[in-house]
């Protein structure tokens, strides 16, 4: 669950909710139907999504490794499920201590980060053929989020 809405919860355990405490509230229930369709279309095009990456990433780095491209694309594809996750639930924090905090220990011992910054730009790439604007708006938040912090701890 959204950590801000356990705590408005929780605060408002004893009495009624505040008039701006109901308006945000409001706006996250009002958006929860456009975050239900962005993480079904997500997960439903997911493979669609990654393959088309997979394919045009070896154009940009010939010489890497299956592996290392193997494991940057899965890593890839975990940071876009837990991205579509935080968006639901609009909470980008979920990104930072569940995500990002354990890979970036992984990643860093692979020393991928050029293969990596081009996989995301791919991604982000494909994402922009495969959503709609307004599903980029919800999605965009967590994604920069992630690939900003997995980049800064390869390096």
């Amino acid at each position: 669950m959204n950590t801000d809405l356990e705590t408005l919860f929780a605060e408002a355990e004893n009495r009624y909710l505040k008039p701006e405490e109901l308006k945000g509230l409001t706006e996250y229930v009002e958006s929860l139907p456009q975050r239900l369709e962005t993480y079904s279309q997500i997960r439903e095009k997911e493979v669609e999504i990654m393959q088309a990456v997979a394919d045009q990433l070896p154009q940009y780095f010939p010489n890497s490794s299956v592996e290392d491209m193997e494991r940057s694309i899965k890593n890839a594809m975990l940071m876009l499920r837990y991205c579509a996750m935080a968006m639901l639930i609009n909470n980008d924090k979920l990104v930072q201590d569940r995500f990002v905090d354990w890979l970036s220990q992984s990643m860093a011992m692979y020393e991928t980060q050029d293969l990596d910054k081009a996989l995301y730009k791919l991604l982000n790439q494909q994402l922009m053929k495969s959503l709609k604007p307004e599903q980029i708006k919800l999605i965009k938040s967590p994604l920069i989020l992630a690939q900003t912090q997995l980049l800064k701890s390869e390096s």
